[in-house]
């Protein structure tokens, strides 16, 4: 298994559309050129920002192959979610993106049928690791999405650990900081832990998270960044200022729904990737044109551009 490790911040990528709803992949190159100026090496596609339950499995197996070109060549790593209600096609999906020369694969649980024990949880992941055995799995707690809440990750990590002989750590999705610090002192402290709140990122740190995967690194990665080096510096008012940073946006896309917010504004910036699949709306032209004032307002154009 290769040696790999989350580092700074992984950008959690939207999945480009054409006006119609179509899969644009004729978009990631201009994405992912967008991410690399703006500081960014790695990228986590086909997840929750990547709308990946509103994705085929066809769909979701031809974004990977775009970016297993364009990431290398424009210096982005590539770790690829594969979790699915089905866990079959989720281990199809790690298969492929090991023969695409992905650095990581990750899962949510099953979200419909949902895993009663730990016991079935672990053999879940289990199934989808086995499927890509030569690279690092990482099992992607998100409890707000899945509603899956019963199972604290250390006592994930511990049960799968035995059984699981690429597994690497959690992409962190999770509020529960006290069962993250539990983790992380997990076998010499070997699992990785990448948060995914961008919101508590800061106190995610503090808890002894070193790297985040998010949504909001897609057009607000500076005061991240930022929060990143102020707190490898000791310095914590600087930290705590850029932190604040992330909230207020994250406000003023949400109440327009975030998911095709986000990508109208990633559209405003440069980046067409088209509207948001239902069962996500998107904002009107009216709408976006209040938003981008209301980001203008609270100085988030000089943050980042």
């Amino acid at each position: 298994m290769p040696d790999f490790k989350f580092t700074s911040l992984c950008t959690a990528t939207h999945t480009p559309f054409h006006p119609d709803g179509s899969l644009n992949l004729g978009a990631v190159e201009r994405q992912a050129s967008f991410l690399r100026s703006h500081g960014i090496t790695s990228v986590f596609i086909g997840g929750t920002t990547g709308e990946s339950s509103s994705l085929t499995t066809a769909e979701r197996a031809a974004l990977n192959d775009r970016w297993a070109v364009v990431g290398p060549a424009t210096g982005i790593e590539v770790i690829v979610h594969v979790g699915s209600n089905c866990l079959t096609e989720a281990a199809q999906l790690a298969t492929h993106a090991q023969k695409n020369g992905a650095k990581a694969v990750s899962m949510i649980a099953p979200s419909y049928f949902k895993p009663r024990t730990l016991a079935d949880l672990v053999a879940s992941c289990a199934m989808v690791a086995k499927a890509a055995p030569r690279l690092p799995f990482y099992y992607y707690d998100i409890p707000g999405m899945t509603g899956l809440s019963g199972f604290p990750v250390d006592e994930l990590l511990k049960a799968a650990s035995p059984v699981i002989p690429n597994l690497a750590g959690v992409k962190y999705s999770n509020p529960d900081l006290e069962a993250m610090r539990r983790a992380g002192a997990l076998e010499g402290g070997r699992f990785d832990l990448p948060f995914g709140v961008d919101e508590h990122f800061l106190s995610a740190l503090r808890a002894g998270a070193t790297a985040g995967v998010g949504s909001t690194y897609n057009f607000n990665p500076g005061p991240l960044l930022r929060t990143i080096a102020a707190h490898s510096k000791g310095d914590d008012a600087l930290a705590e200022a850029e932190q604040a940073k992330v909230q207020p946006v994250v406000n003023i896309l949400a109440k327009r729904g975030y998911m095709g917010a986000a990508k109208a504004l990633m559209g405003h910036l440069g980046v067409p990737l088209g509207p948001a699949r239902l069962p996500n709306g998107n904002p009107d032209a009216a709408e976006i044109k209040k938003m981008i004032g209301e980001l203008e307002a609270i100085g988030f154009f000089s943050w980042n551009f």
